[in-house]
């Protein structure tokens, strides 16, 4: 591994990291020990626990910190006392100091902040891995929040993903676990998420489209920004009064009506995800309100998915199939494998159970885990949007423990799906449908008369592409190769033997020379075979374990 010289104190801090945590094999094979005394990553290891890891992600930096927040997210890759402790990352990462923000706002803004608010307060509301909240009011006294960006942010996390692109493609390389996962892929997607997160003009207009398309939902609300005020680094919203979600005590949920705002919840992310194609990706505890009236806001479009038309159908079936407990066809939608014996059965074997049993996110990640197990390659939009419902489960939890997601899409597929049809069927795409439809008329009769002709004069041919075609044909010529030498070589022996009783002038070990010759070549060729089958085999099958 080339390690580059100015980045040797973060190759030391990952390796570390790996070692306390688990994956030693992995700075193993990294060779890090060309660099670092293995012994030296050793120190300090016995400090392993999950509030541990907390702090020492919190020491790397902000993309660490990143780092950390998407795994609180993904029960399927770690155990719970560790999401519980990286949890802490959502919402309560340390400020950084007011006099920084006061020369961010003054640069971006080109006013001084008394200037622009004629209010500001110096401790923030929030902080966050990339930014940090702060209450404030414009000149004309409304209350709004503005969202600071940390300084020089963007060049640590450059620099950071320089780091980790090495590593990843190293691993991609030469582990096969890396193989596996495609650590390159999922880091390319990692930083194309965190540079969305890191303009805020991006976030202002994601604001305006989700509120937009949520404005039939009347229990949910997207606070709007104020445009004058953001920049690429500074980001003022409308104040929204309420409390976090995760704030509620139980006297608190018992004044809100939880059943009507998880319905309405977990429909608006479908009609998000399924119809609109843009959708709130982090919609963790920390990032959902109560507001004063009752109602939900949605906090913090950073993050958001995107998905496709072709890849909304995909992910309508397999929710439908995933509520319904058809484990074959969720399998079949979402890797398109010929063995799907073990995903089919444990979609099967969720089927009509609650949310105290079952959610839809995790679901979906195992599926995603189960393909990737078996050698797929998941779309990431699927990967999203199961570690997106599982937060989301999570908050319908907190709102009305007898929540059935699974019951819910049930309920509100065919409308989803009518919602798809309807929008399909919009002015310019039925003038696409009908041009495209008259096209295939006027052309239909010369192509069924070319296609009789053919027929008739027998002139028809079907061309198959096979994309395995070439593998099949060289194992193909493989067997029939070693099948002709082994005959070869058996006639060899054979005819030796018969010949050993016609006497010869001379004679080899007291036997016939000629066939003594044929005899001994016979035994030398079938030992190469042999070695030659061992070896082909054996590189074979480490090929395919990669």
């Amino acid at each position: 591994m080339n390690l580059s010289p100015a980045h040797l104190k973060r190759y030391k801090q990952i390796a570390t990291l790996l070692w306390k945590y688990g994956r030693s094999d992995l700075v193993k094979q990294m060779a890090v020990d060309e660099v670092f005394d293995p012994q030296e990553l050793k120190e300090g290891v016995p400090d392993t626990g999950p509030e541990h890891l907390v702090d020492d992600l919190e020491a790397m930096g902000p993309t660490y910190i990143k780092l950390g927040q998407v795994l609180a997210g993904r029960p399927d890759l770690l155990p719970d006392p560790y999401l519980k402790a990286l949890a802490r990352l959502q919402d309560r990462v340390k400020p950084f100091a007011y006099g920084e923000i006061e020369q961010i706002v003054m640069t971006e803004l080109g006013v001084r902040i008394s200037k622009a608010f004629s209010r500001f307060d110096p401790e923030p509301i929030a902080a966050a891995s990339l930014g940090q909240v702060h209450f404030a009011a414009l000149r004309d006294g409304r209350p709004v929040v503005v969202k600071v960006q940390r300084p020089n942010i963007r060049q640590q996390i450059a620099e950071d993903f320089d780091v980790l692109a090495e590593i990843a493609a190293f691993l991609d390389k030469h582990t096969e676990i890396g193989a596996r996962y495609r650590f390159g892929t999922v880091l390319a997607e990692f930083r194309a998420t965190i540079r969305e997160e890191l303009n805020y003009e991006r976030e202002a207009q994601n604001l305006i489209a989700v509120g937009k398309n949520l404005k039939e939902f009347k229990l949910i609300q997207v606070p709007q920004p104020i445009l004058d005020y953001s920049t690429h680094c500074v980001l003022t919203m409308e104040y929204i009064p309420g409390r976090k979600i995760t704030t509620l005590g139980p006297l608190a949920q018992l004044d809100i009506k939880g059943a009507p705002l998880a319905e309405e919840l977990f429909l608006s992310y479908l009609k998000q995800v399924l119809v609109d194609g843009l959708f709130h990706a982090d919609p963790h505890p920390g990032n959902v309100f109560i507001t004063d009236d009752g109602r939900i806001a949605l906090l913090d479009l950073g993050m958001v998915g995107h998905t496709t038309p072709p890849m909304q159908e995909n992910l309508l079936k397999v929710l439908v199939a995933v509520s319904e407990g058809k484990g074959d066809e969720a399998a079949e939608v979402v890797v398109r494998m010929s063995e799907k014996t073990q995903i089919g059965q444990m979609v099967a074997s969720s089927r009509n159970q609650g949310l105290q049993e079952l959610n839809v996110g995790q679901s979906l990640l195992n599926l995603s885990r189960h393909a990737v197990e078996n050698g797929l390659y998941v779309p990431s939009e699927l990967t999203l949007l199961g570690k997106t419902l599982l937060q989301l489960d999570e908050v319908g939890r907190i709102l009305d423990p007898t929540f059935d997601p699974n019951a819910s899409i049930r309920r509100n597929a065919a409308a989803i799906a009518s919602r798809r049809m309807a929008q399909d069927v919009s002015q310019g795409g039925v003038l696409s449908s009908l041009m495209e439809m008259k096209e295939f008329m006027v052309h239909l009769p010369s192509r069924v008369n070319r296609i009789m002709d053919s027929i008739a004069n027998a002139e028809l041919e079907v061309k198959v592409k096979a994309t395995d075609a070439k593998t099949v044909v060289d194992g193909i010529e493989k067997v029939a190769n070693r099948i002709t030498n082994g005959l070869l070589l058996s006639s060899l022996i054979i005819g030796s033997a018969l010949m050993m009783r016609i006497e010869t002038r001379w004679h080899l070990f007291g036997y016939p020379g000629f066939a003594m010759l044929c005899f001994l070549a016979g035994a030398v060729g079938t030992v190469a075979l042999l070695y030659n089958i061992s070896v082909q085999d054996h590189k074979s099958r480490k090929n395919r374990s990669r």
